[in-house]
């Protein structure tokens, strides 16, 4: 079998027999390319360098000489992108079967718990999404969330695709997630923290937030026991393309400022019920304030291909 090119994201469908490894190279990282790809459940890993663009290449290159890998973009001589393009510079992975998270089974432990009855964290939507992103990558070597990947996720949250939680202590930003919705599901790209549980309030306030806005599904890509820990289960990648089968629609989150000791299970008598759906009040920060490895005392991340 000779290589397989592919001119989009469309008119591709992973190879059946990859599914712990990148399902295709090239394409670009443009937001149009980059949405398309989530669209269908594909995520991107650039090269951060030539090392590691040339590590792709020499670990896969029979892969994709045997068709096994496809290519995305134009066929032939320069590759995907046209003249001068190099197809191993971005990686594009569908694991098979992949940790998920049904929005409105979160587990949350006792130490999380705990933590919510005590402290005095809130949390917004929206507020900050390149913030959060930067914490997220910050410290990362080698460093998947690269500058032209950011910029188009940057674009993307403008547009309403890309999305970010922040979990607060008093005006201290210490904890985050961000990921690209699709309709019904949410690829969650990335988490970190900067005090303890403040990683998993993020997630349980992106479920609750996700959950009100209408989506079911958080796509938490790489299992790990961390994603165990709060309730992740494996599905397989074709019952997970299924989940996206259906309009691709914008969601926009509900966006104000709220306590984080909603998010503890049955009612609180101290705090009014959280609906998730009153009107939309989008915290401002000034642009010196606002702007996705394995987990760590500061930072905790679900981006993290198998090795």
């Amino acid at each position: 079998m000779a290589a397989r090119w592919f001119p989009d994201w469309d008119s591709f469908r992973p190879h059946p027999a990859v599914t712990g490894g990148p399902v295709a190279f090239g394409a670009d990282l443009s937001p149009d390319s980059v949405l398309s790809a989530y669209r269908h459940g594909i995520i991107p890993f650039p090269a951060p360098d030539e090392y590691h663009r040339t590590l792709q290449e020499i670990r896969y290159e029979d892969q994709v000489a045997a068709g096994v890998i496809g290519l995305i973009g134009p066929g032939g001589p320069g590759g995907p992108g046209g003249p001068g393009g190099d197809p191993y510079a971005v990686a594009w992975w569908s694991p098979d079967p992949r940790p998920v998270l049904a929005v409105d089974r979160v587990h949350l432990g006792r130490n999380v718990r705990k933590q919510l009855r005590h402290g005095q964290e809130w949390t917004t939507a929206d507020a900050a999404f390149e913030r959060v992103a930067e914490a997220c990558r910050a410290g990362r070597e080698p460093r998947w969330l690269t500058d032209p990947l950011l910029e188009s996720l940057v674009v993307l949250h403008e547009k309403g695709w890309a999305h970010s939680v922040e979990v607060w202590s008093e005006d201290e930003l210490v904890g985050g997630a961000f990921g690209v919705a699709v309709g019904p599901v949410l690829s969650g790209d990335s988490i970190f923290s900067r005090q303890p549980q403040a990683g998993r309030i993020a997630v349980a306030d992106l479920a609750a937030r996700f959950a009100a806005a209408g989506g079911e599904l958080i796509d938490a890509q790489w299992d790990s026991p961390f994603l165990r820990s709060l309730g992740a289960e494996p599905m397989a990648r074709a019952r997970y393309l299924d989940r996206l089968a259906g309009p691709a629609e914008r969601t926009v989150l509900p966006g104000e400022r709220a306590p984080a000791r909603r998010l503890l299970p049955g009612p609180d008598p101290a705090l009014p019920p959280y609906s998730g759906r009153s009107p939309l009040r989008r915290c401002m920060w000034s642009a010196s304030t606002c702007r996705p490895s394995r987990p760590s005392r500061s930072t905790t991340s679900s981006r993290r291909p198998p090795q």
